[in-house]
């Protein structure tokens, strides 16, 4: 069995807190130069279009910044990624910031929507915020709320006005009415730095968390393992790895780096580990900024976990 990978780049930052991230794959490109790696001579790939012209509009939506441009992105992710499923090609998508991952769940669901979604979700942040609960506003923390249609009221802070809701409920309707993954089939690994309404929603629904002492304690196969085994009922999984996983003396270059996180060994260890399950359908890379980096150090880092990875999925398929 062989697998049709299609490589799909989204250069969208348009969610993000601090500007960059639009610049992380070709950023990985030039890490791939510096490496000389030809593994960007074997692909075609599918540019989606972004959103980030919004930037220059200023933005007018406190509690989900640039909500009407994320809009816009998710919907072009949402249709590439559905219209490459539906012809049953492996996707490795590279992306900016992480709201994009929303309209890949989309995509992935409305392609075969009678199969169960798993997801695994290598990150330092839960991204399970809503316009209602978030503290800062940017749409890259909210991803997974998205697609599990969750408003979160529960542990509402903020008050949204009436036009940043209809974009956040047409948001959530990308794809049909209806949540695109259940919580129980989310896994997180290496999750540390959350707020209390991302915690309630993890507690009520009994997600669970990897954390870095976890991996380490037990070791990459066992926790690679565990987290596939959380997700037997799943007919599909999609894998989304964000660089701030890595430990921040590591993910220098990437907008939110949190302490304590994984090494680029062990990060390499568990994504070729993972994509060896035939369920996996899709593996992603996000948020690489070099504008907040020095020597293209942190690209140059995930493009490692790149190029191993998608070696590994080659090998065993």
């Amino acid at each position: 069995m062989t697998r049709d990978i299609v490589l799909v780049e989204v250069r969208s930052e348009i969610a993000a807190g601090t500007r960059g991230a639009s610049l992380g794959i070709d950023a990985l490109k030039i890490a791939s130069l510096d490496k000389k790696s030809n593994f960007f001579t074997k692909f075609d790939p599918i540019n989606v279009p972004d959103a980030n012209n919004y930037l220059w509009k200023g933005n007018r939506f406190r509690h989900a910044k640039y909500i009407d441009g994320v809009y816009q992105v998710l919907k072009n992710v949402y249709s590439t990624i559905e219209s490459q499923r539906l012809e049953k090609k492996f996707l490795i998508v590279l992306a900016g910031d992480h709201s994009t991952a929303a309209g890949t769940i989309m995509g992935i669901k409305a392609a075969q929507p009678d199969q169960r979604l798993g997801v695994i979700w290598i990150d330092a942040h839960a991204d399970l915020h809503t316009p209602f609960t978030t503290p800062s506003g940017n749409m890259h923390g909210m991803p997974l709320a998205m697609c599990l249609q969750e408003d979160n009221l529960a542990c509402q802070i903020n008050e949204p006005d009436e036009d940043t809701q209809a974009y956040w409920n047409k948001i959530k309707k990308i794809g049909g009415d209806f949540p695109k993954i259940n919580p129980e089939d989310i896994v997180f690994i290496s999750v540390r730095d959350t707020e209390e309404p991302e915690n309630h929603l993890m507690q009520k629904h009994g997600i669970r968390n990897f954390t870095t002492d976890e991996v380490r304690e037990k070791g990459i196969s066992a926790i690679a393992k565990a987290a596939l085994d959380t997700l037997k009922s799943c007919d599909q999984i999609y894998i989304s790895f964000d660089v701030d996983s890595l430990d921040s003396s590591i993910s220098v270059g990437t907008g939110t780096p949190v302490a304590h996180g994984l090494t680029v060994e062990e990060a390499i260890a568990l994504n070729t580990e993972l994509i060896k399950d035939k369920r996996v359908c899709c593996w992603e890379i996000v948020e690489v900024n070099p504008t907040l980096d020095t020597e293209n150090f942190m690209a140059e880092n995930a493009f490692e976990v790149l190029e191993a990875t998608t070696a590994s999925l080659v090998e065993n398929f």
